[in-house]
């Protein structure tokens, strides 16, 4: 257990505290941290120490948790296209606290995405908080502490979670993945602490979403929004979506092939609503994602042309930063009030309907900005 969170001093002290033969865990812990922390790990490690106390075989529990297959663990992730549902919780945590446990003398639920509860939700939670059964353990897990109503983080213990540093991210990605050490430098920094869009920007479809937001940041600073660059972003995103859909579609009718007709028909009718839900996370990941790389490519072109070229994160495509900073007419500032057009158009992305009306806005709008 305690190897699994060896570098997060916060989270080390807390737990290992927590555990026998001195320590009392708490009712309810908030692990909160950069996503790629460990905090899925450490949460499933300290699930493992929960039920293997005073299990007749401690290994064999531990493994079981370890592996997600104890029947006292519950594991619950958001199913919503953008949130958490009651449904999610209302059953498998608040309804499953209020019974014994099946072979352990706790039960453990561990909900990943917290933040994305709803008022309702969070609700509903909240009088399980307040009241928990002496057996039941719960930890919420979130990458944005700001966003956990705070009368969830008041009835929590929290625990931090330190974010990796580039370095530490880079070696990762050369080390396990074989990524070029140039390609894992810049993707290392343009995680921003994030292990798992390190490794995102790194492999698979990362260098095409990198090449689709150096486009669309390119064709505002030179005035080329005739190649019309946010398509391309929506375009991707789409795919993304297809293939996220296309997973859950494919589960859910390995899934059903095992159940009676009645049952495989009703698992297939609420597929196709999780297939939706897939498809819209995706699709909405992408395009913020996307949105965020842009403001970083304008970010780097701001230090560079302000005399910092040492601080862009951009390290692999450092020649067209200094290209785009020697080019552009715009000043530093009008570069700075572009991002921040770009991290406005992220957080309206969530409420705006037309993806594809707000992207070419957007683009509109960082053209009038950093070309006058």
């Amino acid at each position: 257990m305690l190897e699994v969170v060896a570098r997060h001093p916060h989270a080390h002290s807390i737990l290992s505290a927590a555990l026998r033969p001195q320590g009392a865990p708490s009712h309810a812990y908030l692990f909160h941290g950069p996503a790629g922390a460990g905090k899925q790990d450490a949460a499933r490690a300290f699930a493992a120490e929960l039920l293997a106390e005073g299990a007749t075989d401690p290994a064999n529990a531990r493994r079981r948790a370890l592996d997600g297959v104890h029947p006292d663990l519950t594991w619950v992730r958001p199913s919503g296209a953008a949130e958490m549902l009651v449904a999610d919780i209302e059953e498998p945590v608040i309804g499953a606290a209020t019974r014994t446990p099946f072979e352990a003398r706790r039960r453990v639920f561990v909900i990943e995405g917290a933040d994305t509860m709803n008022d309702q939700a969070a609700n509903k939670l909240l009088k399980t908080l307040e009241e928990p059964p002496p057996f039941a353990h719960l930890v919420l897990l979130t990458n944005r502490l700001g966003n956990i109503l705070p009368t969830i983080r008041s009835r929590t213990q929290l625990v931090r979670f330190e974010a990796a540093t580039p370095d530490e991210l880079s070696n990762r990605l050369q080390t396990r993945h074989g990524v070029p050490p140039l390609t894992a430098d810049a993707a290392a920094r343009l995680a921003l602490g994030d292990a798992e869009r390190a490794l995102a920007l790194a492999l698979a479809e990362g260098p095409s979403l990198r090449d689709t937001a150096e486009r669309y940041a390119r064709a505002a600073l030179h005035a080329q929004l005739s190649e019309r660059p946010h398509v391309r972003l929506l375009d991707l995103a789409k795919a993304r979506g297809d293939i996220a859909a296309t997973a859950v579609a494919e589960q859910i009718a390995a899934n059903a092939e095992l159940l009676p007709d009645r049952e495989a028909r009703r698992a297939k009718r609420e597929g196709e609503t999780a297939g939706k839900r897939a498809h819209r996370r995706a699709h909405a990941a992408t395009i913020d994602h996307g949105l965020q790389l842009v403001g970083l490519w304008l970010r780097d072109v701001a230090v560079t042309k302000d005399g910092a070229p040492e601080l862009i994160h951009h390290v692999d495509r450092a020649e067209q930063v200094a290209a785009d900073a020697q080019e552009t007419p715009a000043s530093t500032n009008k570069l700075r009030d572009a991002v921040g057009l770009v991290e406005e158009a992220r957080t309206m992305q969530i409420l705006n309907p037309s993806e594809e009306l707000a992207l070419e806005a957007l683009a509109s709008k960082l053209e009038r900005t950093l070309r006058g």
